[in-house]
This record gives C-alpha cells, sequence and structure tokens, in this order.
C-alpha cells in the first residue's frame, strides 16, 4: 500500500484532487497538509475538511502548515477561485476539525516513521516542503518521490509571461525543494490545457451523475468555469492539481517524461518563478538532473479515468 501525504493550498481544483486521492483505495493518505496560497490558511485548511467531509470515504487528519511564503508577501489567486476558493457557492461547512499540530512537524515525523515509503503530492506553493528540508535535510531525503503541480513546463507562466502561480507565491522554497535530493516529477500547467480540459459536455455528465461528490467538483469550480470563457473564450473546467494527482496514481496516462535540470529564477522581479527546465544543459556536463518533467500525457485516458473516479 502507497503512503501519500498531499500539501495542498485548497482551492477549487485542488478539492477535486483530494477527492480522487479520497476515493482511491491503493493508497493511504497519512496525513493532508494545508498552506497559504489559492486562499489563505484558515480557509484553505476549511476547505480540505470540506472536500473530506463531501467525500465519505477516508479521513485522514488535516494539518495546517505555513501562513505565508518564505520571503514575500502572500499572494492568493481569489480572482480565479472566488473569495473562499470554491466559487462562493456557499458549500464550505465542514464539521470536521484540524489535527493538533504542525504541519511541517508532521510531514517530518511521518517520513522518519516510514522512511523510503513517504511520497508527497504538493498541488500548491510548497513553503511546507521547503520548510521541513530546512529543519531536517536528512530525514527529508528519506522521503520517496514528491510529485509537483508546479511551473510551466514547457509552456509560458499562467499568472506571468514566464511563471506558474504555485511557484510565483513562492519561488524561494521551489528551489530549497529543487536542490533537497529528492526524487521529484513536475507537471506543468502546460499539460492541463487542450485536451486535457474538460468541456462542456464532460462537465455536465460529472454533474448529471448526482453523486455528492462530484456534484461538489463541478459547483466548486463555477467561478473557474467563468474565468475559463473570460480569458480564453471556452467553457471548460482545466484541471491542473487533479491531472497531477492522476499522474501520482495511474503511471500508464504519463506517454512523456524527460529528466531535466530545473533552475527557479527568484532574484529578477520580470523573471521571478520562472523555472528554467533544461534537457540539455547546452554543452554544461556539471549539473545533474534534478526532476523528471512531464511533456506529454493520454488526455483520452486520463479524463475517463477522472469521470469513472469521480462520479462511480
Amino acid at each position: 500500500m502507497r503512503r501519500l501525504i498531499i500539501d495542498t493550498d485548497t482551492g477549487s481544483d485542488d478539492a477535486v484532487a483530494l477527492i480522487m486521492a479520497l476515493k482511491s483505495p491503493e493508497i493511504t493518505i497519512e496525513a493532508i497538509t494545508t498552506v497559504s496560497g489559492n486562499v489563505p490558511l484558515i480557509q484553505a485548511s476549511q476547505n480540505a475538511l470540506m472536500a473530506i467531509e463531501v467525500t465519505k470515504r477516508a479521513t485522514p487528519p488535516v494539518y495546517a502548515g505555513a501562513n505565508q511564503p518564505l520571503k514575500r508577501p502572500l499572494m492568493t489567486a481569489r480572482d480565479v477561485h472566488g473569495q473562499d476558493g470554491m466559487g462562493d457557492q456557499g458549500l464550505i461547512h465542514p464539521t470536521g476539525r484540524l489535527a493538533e499540530g504542525d504541519a511541517v512537524d508532521k510531514i517530518i515525523e511521518l517520513v522518519e516513521r516510514y522512511p523510503d515509503e513517504i511520497e508527497i503530492i504538493t498541488i500548491g506553493p510548497v513553503t511546507n516542503i521547503a520548510k521541513a528540508i530546512l529543519r531536517a535535510s536528512e530525514v527529508m531525503k528519506r522521503v520517496k518521490h514528491i510529485y509537483a503541480m508546479a511551473t510551466g513546463g514547457f509552456g509560458p507562466g499562467n499568472i506571468t509571461p514566464v511563471a506558474e502561480f504555485n511557484v510565483y507565491v513562492d519561488a524561494e522554497a521551489f528551489e530549497i525543494m529543487l536542490n533537497s535530493g529528492i526524487d521529484i516529477t513536475i507537471v506543468g500547467f502546460d499539460i492541463c490545457l487542450g485536451d486535457a480540459a474538460f468541456d462542456k459536455e464532460e462537465i455536465e455528465h460529472i454533474r448529471n451523475s448526482g453523486k455528492p461528490e462530484a456534484v461538489f467538483a463541478i459547483e466548486c469550480n463555477r467561478s473557474k468555469i467563468d474565468w475559463n470563457l473570460k480569458r480564453y473564450n471556452r467553457y471548460c473546467i482545466n484541471w491542473p492539481d487533479p491531472l497531477a494527482m492522476a499522474v501520482a496514481l495511474w503511471e500508464d496516462i504519463v506517454v512523456e517524461s524527460v529528466p531535466a535540470h530545473c533552475y527557479t529564477c527568484t532574484i529578477e522581479e520580470p523573471a521571478y518563478g520562472q523555472v528554467i527546465v533544461d534537457t540539455s544543459f547546452f554543452g554544461n556536463k556539471t549539473k545533474a538532473f534534478n526532476a523528471q518533467v512531464i511533456r506529454r500525457i493520454d488526455s483520452a485516458k486520463y479524463k475517463a479515468r477522472v469521470i469513472d473516479l469521480l462520479t462511480k
């Protein structure tokens, strides 16, 4: 049985990724850890608790973590996900409570308890992960694998021309994670666009299943649908976090993955948050590969699996 920690800034697409994991019998979620990003920490934690409650499956403990990035003021994505991060539909009223303790301490504790077994799925800024590495670097080297929804991949950014949101919120933290020596797979924002986005027919199919968690998954993404209509003139939901979760759950949806040396820009402001994905090193043999970056997935297989998981 695989042991997972899911680190999330729970916005609407994070909630869908959580539901997917909660409904997957082949994994054990040892903890859900929350971080400020899409919304501030308190709201992210409430949203995670609600995703667990609506799914009515496993009930992993939720630990609150970093309430701000390592060095910069917090920037949220409420313009995309709504003020509550979940479409402002009045959906967030959890009866569950946070577990006692700090998320960073819990991450370290779990890795110590299960060396070389813990896999971490990061679907928000990686402030908690960076803090754990800074606090206990040798322990964190025993993390089995990290799957990160981060960077523009091989495409542009979604918050600046070059930077993707999760990295932009705390680029210093992302660079710490890249240099940690932990095996990392990066799922970039570019992968969730195009054929991997869910169209109107697929959205309605999920909603019309009547499953509470499936209906919730669509309703909490209403503001994201509106955003995509304004930005792309397309009625769709592009789900970066569920795609990262899918890559972690279903290795066979990956068509192409390439090793790369990834470097996070943190100094020059126009480039802040850009992750340079260098697959060639341009003749520089002194650098080491520090991540696998997903280049292509089987979009049809991915969407079919998500639809099946949400609606069954």
